[in-house]
């Protein structure tokens, strides 16, 4: 008996614990992925225009249209306008960064079709270089400016019925 007891207060105490922990994730999860990903913008975009990323070379390679320094200072700057961005819950901010995020991911890209030996070791597509490592890890910020973009309208419908009542 008391170990049916014991079972039962132990399963409760397992369906609580998972509850809450939910309940958390769900309050709290898009924001820290919003910072999470400002975060990693504003340090990268920052690395870039004091010429100590590790991936300055690959950017004045992909960015072969303008002198190295220009491609360097014109990627950090746009990689801090994102980072700067997501800080803001502003549906036309989030909007605009949104954009402007999957612009520079777009152009991450190019190393497989301009560089494909910097991202892939002895031609062959399946197992990355550092820097291809790189730019496949954008397939997570894809996703995650998918999730924080499906939170503008919410956002944009809260402050129409705060407006309206």
């Amino acid at each position: 008996m008391r170990f049916i007891v014991c079972r039962i207060a132990f399963s409760s105490w397992v369906e609580w614990m998972d509850q809450t922990l939910v309940r958390l994730m769900s309050a709290y999860g898009i924001h820290l992925l919003r910072w999470a990903i400002a975060v990693l913008y504003l340090w990268f975009g920052s690395l870039k225009l004091i010429n100590a990323s590790p991936a300055a070379e690959l950017v004045v390679r992909t960015v072969f249209w303008l002198p190295a320094h220009v491609a360097l200072v014109f990627i950090g700057s746009w990689e801090l306008l994102i980072g700067a961005g997501l800080l803001f819950t502003h549906p036309l901010v989030l909007r605009t960064t949104l954009f402007l995020l999957w612009l520079q991911i777009a152009g991450t890209f190019q190393v497989f079709f301009l560089l494909p030996e910097a991202a892939f070791q002895g031609g062959n597509p399946l197992p990355p270089t550092l820097e291809g490592q790189y730019a496949i890890k954008n397939l997570v910020l894809i996703a995650g400016g998918l999730v924080i973009g499906s939170t503008v309208r919410r956002r944009s419908k809260e402050s129409t019925q705060l407006l309206t009542h």
